[in-house]
């Protein structure tokens, strides 16, 4: 294309309270309309809100259980609940924080809020539950305890409760998962995908409990109960390292997934306005916000105002394509200069320099 290159900044959004006949001009990105709360996050809250209590009343049980009958496996557990009561506390300040409006510091919004926390509640996960699961097993294997069976009778009474009480939790996420499209899709707020990590290992922990405790009540080895904890560690460590390691690549700009991304690709390529997609670039800002970046080249003879045109008709139908692209910026440039510019972005990468934008 031979005319100059120019960057055409979004225009608004399909959640925008503006039809889209009217969209137009410059658009400031607080100037998209959000509800203060959507059903969405109303359902995340109440999932948050059940598995919050939920674990609150069972650690409460399983500290009592376990200084009663000396166990490390239910105080393992004990801890493991406190941590998870923890972190549903920075999941509902992420639920209320991450819908706060944009302002001229944050222009994207604060969606990337759910991801901090997220964070925060693996470090909890990692230190209050995987830590103290460790220390409870190694100090068990050093000791010969000399426990009653009828504290441990309460112990297993109480792990049995608390299974079932951490059992419907997950229920409760699974059942918000599958209204929202199963698994077969990726679980984007990070505040259900991490309820649903931790009932799933309060579940699995439980049950390791519950093993090791019998099986010392039946053998008199308390090898198998220290074996329990250390297990319960092992397994609250994976899950956090799983779940930092999804919140860290979220808040250092993680695209969307590879199937949005090569619908958005192809409608673009569909349009025969355009030459060429040059390059396109999404990130997530948030669970239900995404920004979208495509450099591409224009059929030649098009005049400023027919760019203007094709270029909010363009993002309308991206938008609708993919509801949750809301921050949609084209750059029309010219094809042989984009090239050079990606070449000459690419070459200090090869070399080891540093280059790119």
């Amino acid at each position: 294309m031979t005319s100059p290159s120019a960057r055409v900044p979004d225009e608004g959004s399909p959640k925008s309270a503006v039809p889209p006949c009217e969209a137009g001009g410059l658009g400031h990105p607080a100037e998209v309309n959000r509800e203060p709360s959507s059903p969405s996050d109303r359902r995340t809250r109440v999932t948050v809100l059940v598995a919050l209590a939920a674990n609150l009343v069972i650690a409460v049980a399983k500290a009592v259980g376990g200084l009663l009958a000396g166990s490390p496996a239910l105080l393992s557990e004990a801890a493991h609940s406190v941590a998870d009561s923890l972190n549903e506390v920075f999941l509902l300040a992420a639920l209320r924080r991450s819908r706060r409006p944009a302002d001229s510091r944050h222009p994207f919004g604060y969606g990337k809020e759910r991801f901090f926390w997220s964070l925060l509640a693996a470090v909890g996960i990692f230190l209050m539950g995987g830590c103290f699961s460790f220390f409870q097993g190694f100090e068990a294997l050093g000791t010969e305890g000399s426990e009653s069976h009828s504290g441990y009778v309460a112990g297993l009474a109480v792990l049995v409760v608390a299974l079932l009480a951490e059992g419907g939790s997950l229920l409760r996420a699974l059942h918000q998962v599958r209204k929202q499209g199963g698994f077969s899709t990726e679980v984007r707020d990070p505040a259900l995908r991490t309820v649903i990590a931790e009932d799933g290992t309060a579940v699995l922990g439980v049950l390791f409990a519950i093993t090791g405790m019998a099986l010392h009540m039946a053998t008199g080895q308390v090898v198998y109960e220290a074996s329990a904890s250390l297990a319960i560690g092992a397994l609250l460590v994976y899950v956090a390292y799983r779940l930092g390691r999804d919140a860290r690549d979220q808040l250092i700009g993680q695209a969307t997934d590879e199937e949005s991304s090569r619908r958005i690709r192809a409608l673009l390529e569909a349009q025969p306005e355009i030459d060429s997609v040059e390059s396109l670039l999404t990130m997530q800002l948030g669970p239900d916000s995404t920004l979208v970046a495509a450099r591409i080249d224009l059929m030649p003879g098009l005049d400023s105002e027919e760019v203007e045109l094709v270029a909010e008709r363009i993002k309308r139908s991206v938008a609708h394509t993919v509801p949750e692209a809301d921050q949609i910026f084209l750059d029309v440039t010219d094809a042989p200069t984009a090239r050079r510019t990606a070449a000459y972005e690419s070459g200090p990468a090869a070399t080891g320099e540093r280059g790119g934008t």
